[in-house]
């Protein structure tokens, strides 16, 4: 079956919701809320990732989720049978909706595994790297991370979900993700128990240390909730958004590979190989001399600071 990717008609409402939403706060006095140089520099690689993005889609959400969908789900008189041994999904509506589960699930890994690998991180950062939470960053995004991405989601065509039919999955993923960076959304009630809403995504884009590395989910909150990385937002929290070691630039190629460049620095200063792969794979922040900590130590620093000195405020040791 031939589907379109629904991101073919989500880019021109993209445009539509981030003018909206820039003529709104500018006409309601958040003059704060965007930033034309921040704005531009959102833009550029937006449209970047708009032209690289199918190009890249060509050769892997076709070439290759084609060949490992042949490969493990090859036709056997006229059936394709998977390799596990059950006959391949079709298109019933609950293969769709077990497709979407399925592509929540390995986005909540996928960009858990961008904040946790150094490597992977230089990539995503660029999506963090603005000072400013609005429709705008939403379009902020890496453009190395399409070479990586399709890996995490291979299992599934490997188990016999029809290529096309991730893709469109993907795509309608993309959509949520898009109108999730807005902070004129408030608290939804009854589903914030169920999905990933606007204000967990705000806590996802804070750098204050309690909110760093949560809410990881796509469509649901239910896997941060299982594995332990999911956060409510606090009202008495004053949120400081972007990340700690900031690009402090406006332009799009030192936003882009920054990260890269001082990963590159910390690999020169260190002779041991060990050393050496923990600063490429190891977590962001990590550091052979203890003189920066991962967002795990910074946490229990955190805790601890906090328990013994409630009055006082903290200080952040990066």
């Amino acid at each position: 079956m031939d589907f379109t990717n629904p991101l073919v008609y989500g880019v021109p409402v993209f445009i539509a919701f981030i003018l909206f939403e820039l003529t709104y706060s500018k006409t309601h006095g958040d003059d704060h809320l965007y930033e034309w140089k921040d704005l531009a520099a959102s833009g550029f690689m937006g449209i970047g990732s708009a032209i690289l993005g199918p190009l890249f889609k060509v050769a892997f959400a076709i070439l290759f989720f084609e060949t490992v969908y042949e490969l493990c789900n090859p036709m056997v008189d006229g059936v394709r049978q998977n390799f596990l041994g059950y006959e391949s999904f079709g298109y019933a509506w609950y293969v769709w909706l077990l497709c979407q589960l399925a592509d929540d699930f390995t986005y909540y890994w996928f960009h858990r595994a961008n904040h946790e690998i150094r490597l992977l991180w230089a990539a995503h950062i660029v999506h963090h790297s603005s000072d400013n939470f609005n429709l705008g960053t939403a379009i902020r995004n890496g453009w190395f991370t399409i070479l990586y991405k399709p890996f995490f989601y291979a299992w599934m065509v490997a188990i016999g979900f029809p290529p096309e039919m991730v893709v469109v999955c993907l795509g309608i993923e993309a959509l949520w993700q898009f109108q999730l960076h807005s902070q004129y959304v408030p608290k939804l009630g009854f589903l914030e128990k169920i999905f990933n809403t606007h204000t967990m995504h705000q806590v996802h884009h804070a750098q204050n240390v309690e909110y760093l590395d949560k809410n990881h989910g796509g469509f649901l909150n239910i896997f941060d909730k299982m594995f332990g990385t999911w956060k409510e937002l606090d009202d008495d929290i004053d949120v400081k958004y972007g990340v700690i070691h900031s690009p402090n630039s406006y332009n799009p190629m030192v936003i882009l590979t920054h990260e890269f460049k001082d990963i590159w620095n910390d690999v020169k200063k260190v002779d041991k190989l060990s050393h050496k792969l923990m600063y490429i794979f190891g977590p962001p922040g990590w550091s052979h001399d203890g003189s920066t900590m991962t967002v795990k130590q910074q946490q229990k620093l955190f805790k601890e600071y906090k328990e013994s000195h409630p009055e006082l405020i903290y200080q952040r040791p990066n």
